[in-house]
């Protein structure tokens, strides 16, 4: 049982630095829409 629970925590973390870089990776491309176009979403707003 508690080997089982330090697999389940070691996933827990490989996905919480996976959605962390995917969130890094996402503003990166806001900011670069952003200082391409002027617009928060381009062709949008």
């Amino acid at each position: 049982m508690n080997n089982e629970s330090k697999v389940i925590e070691k996933e827990k973390i490989v996905a919480e630095k996976l959605n962390g870089r995917f969130a890094m990776l996402g503003f990166v491309a806001l900011l670069g829409a952003y200082l391409t176009t002027g617009q928060i979403i381009p062709g949008f707003i």
